[in-house]
């Protein structure tokens, strides 16, 4: 029987891949640079076409033997597979080929784990960890089923291995989450104050390796982590970005996405994500140069609806137009559509050339899109006011024995859905939206 061991740097990678498929040779550059980035010295690889996965290998039985020849040949002891298997599978394999193997989801796992520096970050990835192994108790030690019990003549001293397993590692994500619920709720507060506060919230997007760590230091002078590798960042930071014809803002860099991200690192991500479902505008960043850019951006897509950031307005940013080939989109531009609003800008954050269209664009964006005026409010309507302080609506208030008199400034996608009250506070929320501007000097 093969037990796991703690080494395994020298990898063989299996690339299943469909009759047909594409992407297949992008999907293997992609997974290449994935084992770079987790530190594995790739040996070779082994392609495998699978019209119906194998319920007992995921590939087929003789790619598995081919695979198995590789390993003893080469020496490796680590076997990385481009696809997410079943515990069985993964278990079978390891058996089949007497060396370690891991996932799709378990590498993207590892990387994040080396990656993660915040104390959030950490948690996150602790918790998605533990939920992938989960599913991975079950026969994946022979150690775990050296007791039984339950019926006579069969019960043991005690609980089974796999059962203290289990317990231990409940116990551990319960732990987690707490914790992890605890540092949520602070940065819940944190971004409560930012919207008290009526800045515009932007938020950096996109799939990794796109150029969103070197935008966001471009943008904001910081010193944000940015190399030419997947994941080179993963944990969010918030930055101040003036120079806007709106005013000040603040701008989040997260994580970028890839494919077939992991669910439980989805769902534990979500807090640091939710400066993305927050954001006023999402900067949707892409690779210029990459002939597949519209393919990464619905896997983007898809994700942003996972964590309920789908509905957020986008400026695409297409980056890199210093890498690309011919004439066609060289220079920085802004793309507008049929009403003239900045739908898209192509530039370069490293070189810097179109940096200034995408502050013009931003300043177009969330200047035309918030709502500045005063509003006064009876004393009757103070459920309405409770809920335009609650989204930060309201910039400065004024109180006397007829109401309160409200500067509002915040963007128009907050206000409008207040809407659904009493008719008089329905009346008074349509009569803001189409309020001018007022010339008169700011409440104190």
């Amino acid at each position: 029987m093969f037990d796991r061991q703690k080494k395994g740097e020298r990898a063989i990678l299996v690339l299943p891949h469909a009759r047909g498929g594409g992407d297949a040779e992008r999907r293997a550059a992609e997974f290449a640079e994935l084992v770079k980035s987790a530190g594995a010295e790739i040996l070779g690889s082994v392609t495998a076409r699978v019209e119906a996965p194998n319920p007992r290998f995921y590939v087929g039985s003789g790619k598995a033997d081919e695979v198995a020849e590789m390993v003893r040949a080469l020496d490796a002891d680590l076997v990385l597979v481009d696809h997410l298997l079943s515990p069985v599978q993964e278990r079978n394999l390891e058996k089949h080929l007497s060396a370690r193997v891991v996932d799709r989801a378990g590498l993207i796992l590892d990387i994040f784990a080396q990656r993660a520096r915040s104390h959030e970050g950490k948690l996150e990835v602790e918790l998605a960890q533990l939920k992938h192994l989960a599913t991975r108790l079950v026969r994946g030690w022979t150690h775990l089923d050296a007791q039984r019990g339950g019926a006579i003549g069969n019960r043991g001293p005690g609980e089974t291995q796999l059962e203290t397993d289990r317990r231990l590692l409940a116990e551990r994500v319960k732990q987690l989450t707490k914790r992890l619920e605890k540092v949520q709720t602070q940065r819940g507060q944190q971004r409560r104050a930012r919207l008290r506060n009526t800045v515009p919230r932007v938020a950096l997007v996109g799939y990794t390796n796109a150029g969103k760590s070197t935008l966001f230091n471009t943008l904001t002078a910081g010193a944000v982590y940015a190399a030419d590798q997947l994941f080179a960042t993963l944990d969010p930071t918030v930055r101040r970005l003036d120079d806007l014809a709106c005013g000040p803002a603040v701008i989040a860099d997260t994580v970028g996405f890839i494919r077939e991200l992991p669910h439980d690192l989805v769902a534990a991500f979500r807090g640091t994500l939710a400066e993305a479902r927050d954001a006023d505008v999402l900067l949707h960043v892409s690779d210029a140069a990459d002939e597949e850019r519209e393919p990464l951006r619905r896997v983007v897509d898809q994700v942003l609806e996972e964590i309920g950031a789908g509905d957020v307005p986008q400026l695409r940013v297409f980056n890199k137009i210093d890498l690309m080939e011919g004439d066609v989109g060289m220079q920085p531009r802004i793309d507008r559509d049929a009403e003239g609003r900045p739908q898209a800008v192509w530039l370069s954050a490293a070189t810097g050339a179109g940096i200034d269209l995408l502050r013009q664009a931003l300043g177009e964006l969330l200047g035309g899109e918030r709502v500045q005026s005063e509003l006064r409010l009876p004393l009757t309507a103070g459920r309405l006011h409770a809920r335009l302080k609650a989204v930060g609506a309201i910039a400065a208030e004024q109180v006397d024995e007829h109401g309160w008199r409200l500067r509002i400034d915040a963007p128009r996608s907050v206000i409008a859905p207040l809407n659904g009250g009493s008719a008089a506070e329905t009346e008074l929320l349509r009569a803001l939206l189409v309020a001018p501007v007022p010339d008169s000097a700011p409440l104190c």
